[in-house]
């Protein structure tokens, strides 16, 4: 009965929310409305949405803090090297990022993490799906980026989408 009512509940909890900004009004009424739409959404697109995945609440929230961690901090790195590393001394490259995520849903989070840290874009997957193309503003040793990436983020993806 639940799972008919709210089919997407993090979809209803997102779409409350971004009612409740955008109307920057904190009455009865507009939570309401919220309500009824974030509520109405999910239950009338559920049927586009066939295979939900599953996601682990607390690594996820976990993944969250060391997302919002490591932008903060690659926001210095990156000021660091604009400000105090001459052009010649950059060495930009472009990292194979060999993918063990299976689910869409989890690659597209890996994607779109890389892509949020500064001095990185996530620019294509593969045709078949098996590796990410990332752009590093400065990786002396892509070897070693692509661990790093792997071993920070698709690790804890992996233990988020089982």
């Amino acid at each position: 009965m639940i799972r008919r009512l709210l089919p997407h509940p993090g979809l209803t909890a997102l779409l409350v929310t971004m009612w409740m900004v955008m109307v920057n009004d904190l009455t009865f009424g507009t939570l309401f409305l919220g309500l009824v739409v974030g509520v109405a959404v999910p239950i009338f697109t559920a049927p586009w949405w066939p295979g939900r995945p599953r996601v682990r609440f607390l690594p996820a929230l976990a993944y969250a803090g060391l997302v919002l961690w490591d932008i903060v901090v690659a926001n210095f790195q990156v000021a660091a090297i604009i400000l105090f590393k001459p052009t010649r001394d950059l060495r930009p490259a472009w990292l194979t990022v060999p993918l063990e995520l299976s689910s869409p849903e989890a690659i597209t989070v890996f994607a779109g993490t890389i892509s949020l840290t500064p001095g990185t874009v996530s620019a294509d997957v593969s045709a078949c799906g098996q590796y990410l193309l990332v752009h590093a503003l400065h990786a002396p040793d892509p070897a070693a980026e692509v661990a790093k990436v792997k071993a920070r983020y698709e690790a804890r993806l992996k233990e988020i989408f089982p």
